[in-house]
């Protein structure tokens, strides 16, 4: 009986490790499943995230397609050069080809684009004419942007000129014109012709009524 008792002893501490071993054996193997599940999922998702549109790209492929039809299609005009320097294109008179629609309310969407090879951008522009007994100016807003959509810079025209305002003032204005001039170019037609644009000056505020 005593044989016994010390054979039991000697085999109690190997059953228990034994025992624990198996049990973090099998532990280690339900995490295991577990990881290598959730790794299987990572090529799935990577897949996933490189089909799924990319809204910033597709619009600005389409931009890039309004500024070609602009420069072949589009008016040869110039910016002023007070509002060229403030837009940051340079000091002197701006060359650039324009495409504008005439909106309710008098309105004018402009379209301009940059001919100058050194002061590349892209202009649009909110403006309506307002004519007095004295003088013929512009009141609205201009943006600078480029083939990418990014908005540049934000300038406001009245009266007494043109300013810089913040980007975020007029930004909803800038997207709105920005997808204008993305759905013409979808239904240009030839019986879509584009009116002449206002000239967009900073000093059209000091002409005279009749004079250009």
């Amino acid at each position: 009986m005593r044989e016994q008792a010390t054979k039991l002893a000697l085999l109690w501490p190997a059953a228990v490790v034994h025992a624990v071993l198996t049990l973090l054996l099998g532990q280690i193997w339900y995490h295991s499943k577990l990881l290598f599940a959730a790794l299987a999922l990572i090529p799935v998702a990577l897949l996933a995230q490189g089909l799924a549109p990319t809204p910033r790209s597709s619009e600005q492929a389409e931009l890039s397609k309004v500024e070609e039809w602009v420069l072949s299609q589009g008016a040869a005009e110039s910016i002023a050069p007070e509002l060229a320097a403030i837009l940051g294109l340079g000091s002197d008179r701006l060359p650039v080809r324009v495409t504008s629609f005439r909106t309710t309310g008098g309105i004018s969407y402009a379209f301009a684009v940059s001919t100058n090879p050194t002061q590349k951008g892209i202009v649009l522009s909110a403006l309506k004419t307002i004519s007095d007994k004295t003088k013929i100016y512009s009141v609205g807003t201009a943006w600078l942007t480029d083939r990418s959509g990014t908005l540049r810079r934000t300038i406001g025209v009245d009266a007494s000129g043109a300013r810089v305002l913040p980007d975020n003032s007029r930004a909803s204005e800038f997207k709105n014109i920005r997808a204008f001039f993305l759905k013409r170019l979808q239904a240009t037609s030839p019986s879509n012709t584009p009116l002449p644009s206002p000239r967009i000056s900073a000093t059209a505020a000091g002409g005279k009524k009749g004079t250009k």
